[in-house]
C-alpha cells in the first residue's frame, strides 16, 4: 500500500527484497540501448557532458509505479580532482526514483564510492555526505563535478574531495547524491532529504557496494551541504524509517535561510541571494511571481547570469550586488508576500531520530551564530538529541577542514554504537587546539597529499577516537 505524508509525499519504504542487491525489474539493470549508447559516446569524448544533456539522467517511462529508491540505470565512472587528478577509488553513479518538493515522482542520482580495491563487505558502514553544491548550474553538480574532464568552475565539491577522501581511508562506503535535483533546486525545503535519503536506498541495494538493509548510516555535511543534510535527518523518520542512521554533523547548517538572505544583500556575499532566488523561483510560484512582476530587465540579466555560475565563481562578481537596485519597488514591500515560502525553508521544525553534532563557528560571517543556535533550541523543543560545539576562532571557511577529524571520529563512534553523555552546548577556542586531535590533521594532511598526487586511498589503520569534553563516547 502507498503512503504519503502530510504534504503528499509518496513516502512508501522501498520493499525489502530490492535492498538485498540482487536485480529485479529496474534494480541493478541498466537500460541497455540507452546506457550502452551514452557509454559509446563517453567513450569516444574528450570530456562527460553536464546532466542536462547527459542521457544517463533522462527518465525511464514508469517512473511513477517504482517506489523511492528504485535503482533505474547505473554505469562506473571516473573520479579526479578538479577534474584532471585521476583518483584511486571505484565509483559508480546510480539513478533512481525520489519525489520533489510537490511529491512528484522523479529521478535523482548518487555517486556511490568504495576505496579502490576493496571488496563488497557486509559490516562496512555508509556515509552519506551532502556537498555545498550552493547553485542552480548543473556543472556544479557532484556527479559532474567529482568526474574525471568536468569543466567546473567555481564548484566547492571539487575541493570538498580531499575532505570526503578522509572516510574512504577509513574503510567506509560513500554516497553522494545531487541533492538539489535536475533544477538546481538550491534552498528548497525538504527535496534535499528525499533526494538524499531515496540515493541510500539505492546504495543499500546495490550489490557491487555489499551492503545491507541493516548498515549503519552516517549523514555528514557543511553549509549548504549541513542544510541539505538538516533536511535528511529531518525527513527520515516519516519518509525512511527503515534506515539505520546512527548519527549526523551538520556543520554550518544554516538555519534560517530568509535571515542569511538578508544579512548578507548588498555585502561580501552578496551572491548568495542571488543564487537562491535564481534556485527558489523554480519551486515556489509565488517568489516566481515576484520576480517576473517586480525584477528589472537588469535584474533578470542577473538572475540569468547566476544561474550558470559556481558559487566560488559568482561570489567574487556580485560583491556589493544590492537586490533592490534590481526592483521596481522597495524589497521591503516584497518580503511580507515571502513570508510562507521563508517559513518553509526554515530548519528546524521537525526533530531528527538520530543523534546530532552541530558545529558552527561563533564569527560566522557569512552564517550568523544566532541563526545556528534557535536552530538547535527548535531541534531540542521537539525532542532531538543535540550536541552543539562553537568554535570561537575558525571563520566559515576553515571550520570545515579542522572539524574534519573530529567529525569522523565522532560519526565512527555512533557507527560503532558507542553511547554519549548528557547533550551539551560547548562554546571552545578551536576544534583543532586538543592536541588529541592533532593526529587527525596530520592524517587529513596526508589525505590531502595523497588526493593531489592521485595516490591509493587504501584504509588507514583502526583508529581510535580522540575525547573532546561534552562529545567523548
Amino acid at each position: 500500500m502507498t503512503k504519503h505524508n502530510a504534504d503528499g509525499v509518496d513516502t512508501t519504504p522501498a520493499h525489502p527484497d530490492s535492498l538485498t542487491g540482487q536485480p529485479d525489474s529496474a534494480a541493478q539493470r541498466p537500460d541497455a540501448n540507452l546506457t550502452a549508447a551514452a557509454d559509446r559516446r563517453a567513450a569516444g569524448a574528450a570530456r562527460p557532458v553536464p546532466p542536462g544533456r547527459d542521457p544517463f539522467f533522462h527518465t525511464p517511462p514508469g517512473l511513477a509505479m517504482q517506489p523511492p529508491g528504485t535503482i533505474l540505470r547505473t554505469r562506473p565512472v571516473e573520479l579526479a580532482l578538479l577534474g584532471v587528478i585521476p583518483q584511486q577509488v571505484t565509483a559508480w553513479q546510480l539513478l533512481y526514483r525520489s519525489n520533489d518538493l510537490h511529491g512528484r515522482p522523479e529521478v535523482a542520482v548518487t555517486t556511490v564510492l568504495l576505496p579502490r580495491g576493496a571488496t563488497p563487505d557486509a559490516a562496512r558502514p555508509l556515509l552519506a555526505f551532502q556537498s555545498a553544491q550552493d547553485s542552480v548550474t548543473d556543472r556544479c553538480a557532484p556527479s559532474y563535478a567529482l568526474r574525471r574532464g568536468a569543466l567546473a568552475p567555481g564548484s566547492v565539491t571539487q575541493w570538498e574531495w580531499m575532505l570526503v577522501a578522509n572516510a574512504l581511508r577509513r574503510g567506509w562506503a560513500v554516497t553522494i547524491a545531487d541533492h538539489e535535483g535536475p533544477k538546481g533546486g538550491f534552498g528548497v525545503a525538504r527535496e534535499p532529504g528525499y533526494r538524499t535519503l531515496d540515493g541510500i536506498r539505492a546504495a543499500l541495494r546495490f550489490a557491487p557496494l555489499g551492503l545491507r538493509p541493516e548498515t549503519r548510516i552516517g549523514v555528514w555535511g557543511y553549509s549548504g551541504g549541513g542544510m541539505a543534510s538538516s533536511w535528511t535527518v529531518e525527513m527520515a523518520p516519516e519518509y525512511a524509517p527503515e534506515l539505520d542512521i546512527a548519527g549526523a554533523v551538520l556543520g554550518a547548517p544554516v538555519g534560517d535561510p530568509a535571515a542569511v538572505f538578508l544579512r548578507l544583500d548588498g555585502g561580501l556575499y552578496a551572491g548568495f541571494p542571488a543564487i537562491v532566488i535564481a534556485a527558489l523561483q523554480q519551486a515556489y510560484p509565488v517568489l516566481a511571481d515576484v520576480v517576473r512582476k517586480d525584477f528589472t530587465p537588469a535584474g533578470h540579466r542577473l538572475l540569468r547570469r547566476v544561474e550558470q555560475l559556481g558559487p566560488i565563481a559568482a561570489l567574487p562578481l556580485l560583491v556589493g550586488c544590492r537586490l533592490e537596485d534590481y526592483l521596481h519597488r522597495p524589497l521591503a514591500q516584497i518580503l511580507p508576500e515571502l513570508e510562507d515560502m521563508f517559513a518553509d525553508i526554515r530548519l528546524g521544525n521537525t526533530a531528527p531520530a538520530c543523534p546530532i553534532l552541530v558545529v558552527h563557528p561563533v564569527r560566522d560571517q557569512v552564517i550568523h551564530v544566532s541563526g545556528i543556535d534557535a536552530q538547535v533550541e527548535r531541534y531540542r523543543a521537539n525532542g532531538a538529541a543535540v550536541w552543539y560545539l562553537r568554535d570561537r576562532l575558525s571563520e566559515h571557511f576553515s571550520l570545515l577542514p579542522l572539524a574534519t577529524p573530529l567529525t569522523l571520529d565522532w560519526l565512527a563512534d555512533r557507527l560503532a554504537g558507542k553511547t554519549l553523555s548528557e547533550p551539551t552546548t560547548e562554546t571552545v577556542w578551536s576544534v583543532a587546539l586538543p592536541p588529541a586531535r592533532w593526529r587527525g590533521l596530520l592524517e587529513l594532511a596526508t589525505t590531502a597529499m595523497r588526493v593531489t598526487l592521485g595516490l591509493s586511498l587504501a584504509q588507514q589503520s583502526p583508529q581510535v577516537a580522540a575525547e573532546a569534553p561534552g562529545l567523548a563516547a
